[in-house]
């Protein structure tokens, strides 16, 4: 296949591939997993180091008090939150546990519905709710890529409290019908906790117009902001509704009078806060979201789906299945292609610095993202095609 020339609307992003280190000796394909680092993030944590080494504990009164608040803006503009609904934790699968603490799970309305396809840790959570009473119903998916819409509205009534659903699924890249889960839920009053860490930053999004009660996600993916730092968004609605028993000082009107008899919550995201706050990954963070926050999502989507569409095609005209939709409008940033040998290929691959993964019963995931050229992507799909081959060779000798 001829290299394609990108469009010119794409330079502004491509001319940002200086801002990330790892792409001078690397073809970067992994930024579903993990995003590339901004060069920012040495500085940021020389920064931390620096303050923490000179003024010491005096460092809560100026940039680490109002760290996570500034992670939060540029996150909150990303996904479409109005500001103060955005609050900081350290991974989604506790964001998560703080919004399932808010709600008891005795009553009659105790069902929790989610898709088998949902990332493990967030259903290995909800299972354990079990525990405190929750009745947690998994929608099975037939071909293990895609959720059948209809299935999980059908599964949705008046006895479901949570629905925890992801925007775009792990494994295959696959956008769920979000809207008409949402209307389902709503109709019967059930709330939505949105999953969108594999979403935000590559896919435009919109939380207060999908009406979803809440949304988790992270930096460590499409954000570019590395490990220990995630995100939730609750409405204004749950805000002034909800008490999460997941709690910590943080979350108090006056946390620095430390009274232990303090009940009260604050009336904005920090009242899904806990106890004291990650600093050194919140420094880390910064950068990406903020760079990442000055993108144009549209822009940032539309080279998305043109590259992807461009992988899947080479992968196709190899004879590779890919597990990802054919559909641009059905598929997330990143594409699955399964392969003979594919997690040996995958290891191979890493070994000649193309960054991808491979996760199993799907394959090999590739993800380019806004500072991705079209000869990186080719290429790696010529690597795959020489270590194919020579295991081919190698097994028939």
């Amino acid at each position: 296949m001829p290299t394609p020339t990108a469009p010119a609307r794409e330079q502004d992003l491509l001319d940002l591939r200086a801002e990330f280190p790892i792409l001078e000796n690397s073809t970067y394909l992994i930024s579903n997993s993990l995003g590339a680092m901004p060069r920012a993030v040495r500085d940021s944590l020389a920064g931390y180091a620096d303050g923490w080494a000179e003024h010491g504990v005096r460092c809560w009164e100026g940039d680490w008090s109002s760290l996570p608040d500034r992670v939060a803006a540029p996150i909150a503009k990303i996904i479409g939150a109005a500001p103060g609904t955005v609050s900081m934790h350290q991974n989604v699968t506790l964001a998560s546990a703080v919004v399932a603490s808010c709600f008891d799970f005795a009553g009659p309305r105790n069902g929790v519905v989610c898709s088998e396809l949902n990332f493990p840790s967030i259903v290995q959570l909800y299972r354990a709710q079990e525990r405190r009473g929750a009745r947690v119903t998994l929608v099975p998916s037939a071909d293990s890529f895609t959720v059948p819409t209809e299935a999980m509205v059908e599964a949705i009534d008046e006895t479901t409290l949570l629905v925890p659903i992801s925007h775009v699924i792990f494994r295959s890249s696959f956008v769920q019908d979000v809207e008409a889960i949402v209307e389902r839920a709503h109709e019967v009053g059930a709330l939505v906790v949105l999953d969108i860490y594999q979403s935000a930053g590559i896919v435009p999004l919109d939380v207060q117009a999908l009406a979803v009660d809440f949304a988790v996600g992270g930096t460590l993916k499409w954000l570019c902001g590395g490990p220990g730092v995630a995100y939730l968004y609750a409405s204004p609605e749950m805000i002034g509704r909800v008490q999460p028993a997941l709690t910590g000082w943080f979350a108090r009107t006056n946390p620095f009078a430390f009274d232990p008899r303090d009940e009260s919550y604050r009336d904005d995201a920090w009242r899904f806060a806990s106890g004291t706050t990650n600093i050194p990954a919140l420094s880390a963070a910064r950068p990406g979201a903020e760079l990442l926050g000055s993108l144009d999502p549209g822009a940032v989507r539309a080279k998305s789906v043109r590259q992807t569409q461009l992988l899947i095609e080479a992968c196709l005209e190899n004879g590779w299945q890919v597990n990802s939709p054919l559909e641009p409008g059905r598929r997330g940033g990143h594409v699955t292609v399964d392969m003979p040998g594919a997690e040996a290929v995958a290891r191979q691959l890493l070994e000649r610095r193309v960054m991808v993964d491979y996760r199993p019963g799907a394959g090999i995931r590739m993800a380019p993202h806004f500072y991705t050229l079209d000869e990186e992507i080719l290429a790696a799909v010529g690597a795959i095609r020489e270590i194919v081959a020579a295991a081919s060779a190698a097994a028939g000798r």
